[in-house]
């Protein structure tokens, strides 16, 4: 059995990822595509952050090592206190099951299930009673303003009501960390400014981490730090001061 160390939310100045000379390629043939060349970055808890740039540019590359879907072929990310290189499979699952949050553009709900089904299922693979659950479910409804959805299914629910869905279920376990790839991609403008709004609000309530990879204007618009990447190296970091 494994001892696997739990992130100190309490530490403000704790990095939340770390990432130091990280090189990613991929086979292309008999060549190699290098999506990520050297980077270096690093994030602390609370902030509202995006990888930013074309397709290819390496934002989805970074964002899969960040959140242990991949590891690199050079260098090391440390998400949470963890090197991702050194996770076990078990580990790396124990890692996104307890302390990642994921929001991606297809939504990702379970057609045949309600919406409260669906916020549900991350607690399900965690130590909680039933009452636990349904409490924490219903909070995180309540947090993206659907709590009168929870017995509705998806089918029945509008674009913006799913994505919102999906922001319940990524929140429910008060993740340390969230990673949203491209969550606004299906959205229309109003829709997308609700999700930001909301999303920005769980940013400053419950103190999560969150990191965006996005081109979308209207994401970036929000974002308190910009991170622009190109053919896979970091062309600028920028802070947004007092927005």
């Amino acid at each position: 059995m494994f001892v696997f160390n739990h992130y100190n939310k309490n530490m403000e100045n704790s990095h939340v990822i770390k990432v130091e000379k990280l090189v990613k390629r991929f086979p292309i043939g008999k060549g190699e595509f290098t999506a990520l060349n050297g980077i270096d970055l690093q994030f602390s808890r609370g902030e509202f952050a995006g990888l930013v740039g074309p397709s290819g540019s390496g934002k989805t590359t970074l964002l899969n090592i960040v959140g242990s879907l991949d590891t690199p072929t050079e260098g090391e990310a440390f998400v949470l206190d963890h090197a991702v290189s050194r996770l076990s499979a078990k580990e790396s699952a124990w890692l996104r099951r307890k302390e990642l949050g994921f929001i991606f553009q297809s939504y990702n709900l379970l057609a045949v299930h309600t919406v409260f089904e669906n916020v549900e299922f991350p607690l399900l693979l965690l130590d909680y009673t039933a009452a636990e659950r349904k409490k924490m479910v219903m909070d995180a409804l309540e947090w993206v303003g659907i709590t009168d959805k929870a017995k509705s299914k998806p089918p029945q629910l509008s674009g913006g009501e799913c994505q919102r869905v999906a922001i319940a279920r990524a929140m429910v376990k008060k993740p340390s960390l969230v990673l949203a790839d491209e969550p606004t991609a299906n959205l229309d403008a109003a829709n997308s400014h609700n999700i930001l709004k909301t999303m920005e609000n769980l940013n400053r309530d419950l103190k999560t981490t969150f990191l965006f990879a996005t081109h979308d204007d209207k994401v970036i618009s929000y974002l308190k730090r910009k991170i622009y990447l190109i053919d896979g190296k970091v062309d600028k970091d920028e802070k947004i001061i007092n927005q």
